[in-house]
């Protein structure tokens, strides 16, 4: 089996799962976690149908723990996927770290541990990736040593994996959860069976708790403390025998103990009236509980966690888990379309699903908002535009409120035979409805390739996933309606096309900020006047509606002005008064010119405004020092002095917005240096593809500003 060579959009290379049985994984995970002394880890591989990680194996903790991550695809912003996808080792060194650089991970695990996560890869193909965790004690940094062991070992992996798949060997069935080496012998033997003895002599309660939270042992007096008989306990989970202790607060504290491999504690209410206190000593294999009862406590606080066996349902905790990192990850989510993608990333691989829908309604019919994975798009646009009253199951989940599975296309066919007649190559479906605030805001439909049973811990985390991906929609619909209107009104506000003046060539261009609503205060204009032309540029303060109105009204002020046929500095004036009348609150900057081509010059009023470019016909690029006064909007009694500038036939003049030369870590110094590089550069080319060049360098692809350029030129 051979790897493809290069990935999608730049991602990394990626390679189908390689068939190889789990002992080497097993195998090669324990003995990386034993030379770095690692208390926990896991193998992913990646899957051989889509950019998917895996996990294959994992060890120290139970599997559960790790639910929300079983499957996860390659651009997650999780360790294992950015270490795969970027080929490289990522290391969060403690709690803080992990809050701040993946924090969908520390609402789900606030603990204290340490991890590393790597690739498994070869120069050709990555496999997968591997992580493993250290107790919360681990220094802030990694030794060169671990680093060097682990790097070493994955390499070594990728390549074991490499030689599987050339050899196509058949996977081997092995339990997911590698275990401590067994102690064999009579003596052995003997020696535990006199240390329970002795155990079970002690005053206090003592038991044994596996990596699963099942009692391996308890002695009398934990029984006689908890109220529950030896026999009961033995086998089970804690707070599974005991109703008392059936709480995610207590269970946390379980969690906590094996995760960062330190001593936790809390007290509980035995009903009636016995206040107990647990003590938790973890250790790789699992935890021993000392039971005692609480002293002179009244009402005491709790603390803890659960977690389920890696083949078992998931427990309550490993739901809220699940739960809690789906929702941190939609508070990313600003419009539709990042809704849609973030189900698609986050939802559907840890579903085990292949492709999704998102569905809404208005004006009485059904709309796709978007989809991801299915092979022909074209399929789910057909159901764009049905009627809400259509017999078919986006329809009725809507309407109803009440989510539906089908686990084969048998069943679908059974129920909806109409629905049946379009198959879309896919054999199990779940129709999620999404309710926010109590009423419907649209369907989420899942599908899986294979007939997928669908057991009632799993509709319940999927119905709860449905309730956030419903309040991350109604709050991107109303994103996108806002966008909507303010795009359009802005657009409305700026010139669609600059008038055509003989002796005067012209371009303009304006892009909208790349965050927030992407609608400004920045503006642009250019009026005929007799003999020549004038021209603005502006930027109020403000990314809003409020800005973009504004931004409306001195435009047109600035027009009416120009067409009376007031000087520059009494437009400057004129607007400032009238910005102040307003009383918006709101600055602006701005930069009025008169051009006179026949005289080859150029009168220009600057209010607080980026100095403008002139290059010269001999290719030289000048920076205009220009008098002016401040910024609109702040003092009414404020005058705007003029400069004159000679503007030879062959010149160009750029008016800019502050957008444009404003970067994150850059100095504006040296931005406004390289601007004046690309126009000498570029200066002699037509003017539509000269404003092309001047926005269209990398800087300002990531924009925090909007950005206006408006260029002038008097033929030769």
């Amino acid at each position: 089996m051979v790897g493809v060579s290069d990935g999608p959009d730049g991602q990394a290379p990626t390679a189908p799962t390689a068939p190889v049985g789990r002992p080497l994984l097993s195998l090669a995970l324990a003995a990386m976690m034993d030379e770095v002394h690692a208390h926990s880890g896991a193998v992913y591989l990646l899957s051989p149908d889509a950019p998917v990680l895996e996990m294959a194996v994992m060890a120290g903790l139970p599997r559960a723990f790790a639910a929300p991550w079983e499957r996860v695809g390659l651009s997650a912003p999780i360790p294992v996927a950015d270490a795969a996808r970027e080929r490289r080792l990522v290391w969060v060194g403690g709690e803080e770290e992990m809050a701040r650089i993946y924090p969908r991970i520390s609402v789900v695990l606030p603990y204290p541990f340490a991890l590393a996560a790597l690739p498994v890869a070869t120069p050709a193909t990555v496999y997968g990736a591997v992580f493993v965790t250290w107790p919360g004690a681990h220094p802030p940094e990694m030794s060169d040593h671990e680093r060097d062991h682990l790097t070493a070992a994955c390499g070594r992996l990728a390549v074991r994996l490499e030689r599987a798949a050339e050899r196509s060997m058949p996977p081997a069935a092995e339990p997911d959860l590698v275990g401590a080496p067994a102690v064999s012998g009579a003596s052995a033997t003997l020696g535990a069976v006199e240390a329970a003895r002795m155990v079970s002599r002690l005053p206090y309660g003592l038991c044994s708790l596996d990596l699963h939270g099942r009692v391996a042992f308890a002695n009398a007096a934990a029984s006689e403390l908890i109220g529950v008989p030896v026999n009961r306990l033995l086998g089970t989970q804690l707070w599974a025998s005991v109703p008392w202790l059936n709480d995610p607060v207590y269970e946390d504290r379980y969690r906590a103990a094996l995760l960062s491999q330190q001593v936790a504690s809390f007290v509980a209410l035995r009903p009636p009236g016995d206040w107990l206190s647990f003590r938790l000593y973890p250790s790789t294999t699992g935890l021993s509980v000392r039971i005692t009862r609480a002293r002179g406590v009244a009402r005491r606080g709790r603390a803890g966690t659960a977690s389920g066996e890696a083949q078992d349902p998931p427990s309550r905790l490993v739901t809220i888990s699940q739960v809690l990192n789906l929702a941190g990850a939609l508070t990313e989510a600003v419009g539709v379309q990042d809704v849609v993608q973030l189900v698609a990333d986050e939802i559907v691989p840890a579903a085990g699903a292949q492709a999704v829908v998102l569905l809404a309604s208005r004006a009485g019919r059904l709309h796709v908002l978007g989809q991801r994975g299915y092979p022909d798009p074209d399929f789910v646009q057909q159901f764009d535009g049905t009627p809400l009253t259509a017999q078919t199951p986006g329809v009725h989940v809507l309407n109803s409120g009440v989510p539906a599975f089908f686990d084969s296309r048998a069943e679908l066919e059974r129920l909806y035979p109409a629905r049946g007649a379009t198959p879309d190559g896919f054999a199990a479906w779940a129709y999620l409805p999404l309710l926010a605030s109590g009423r419907p805001v649209g369907t989420c439909v899942l599908t899986y390739a294979e007939p997928h049973a669908f057991p009632t811990e799993e509709r319940a985390v999927l119905t709860s996933a449905g309730g956030l991906i419903a309040l991350a929609l109604e709050r991107a619909l109303l994103y996108d309606a806002k966008h909507q209107l303010a795009h359009g009104l802005q657009a409305a506000l700026l010139p669609h096309t600059l008038p055509s003046m003989p002796g005067v060539e012209a371009a303009a261009r304006y892009l909208a900020g790349t965050r927030g609503m992407d609608i400004g205060g920045d503006f642009y204009d250019l009026v005929p006047t007799p003999g020549g032309a004038a021209a603005v540029i502006g930027d109020v303060q403000g990314h809003n509606v409020t800005a973009a109105g504004l931004m409306g009204q001195l435009r047109t002020a600035v027009r009416a002005y120009t067409t009376v046929g007031q000087a520059p500095e009494q437009v400057m004036t004129s607007t400032n008064r009238l910005l102040i009348d307003l009383g918006a609150d709101l600055f602006a900057s701005c930069l009025y010119l008169r051009l006179d081509p026949a005289h080859g010059r150029a009168v220009m009023a600057r209010a607080g405004h980026p100095p403008p470019l002139l290059l010269r016909p001999d290719g030289r690029v000048r920076v205009l020092d220009l008098a002016g006064g401040p910024l609109l909007g702040i003092d009414g009694s404020a005058a705007y002095p003029t400069t004159e500038v000679a503007f030879a036939p062959g010149s160009v003049l750029v008016l800019y917005t502050d957008g444009l030369i404003e970067s994150p870590g850059v100095d504006i110094e040296d931005a406004l240096a390289a601007l004046g590089r690309r126009l000498a550069e570029a200066g002699e080319q037509p003017l539509d593809r000269l404003a092309d060049i001047l926005v269209g360098h990398p800087a300002a692809e990531e924009r925090l500003d909007d950005v206006a350029l408006l260029l002038l030129r008097v033929p030769r």
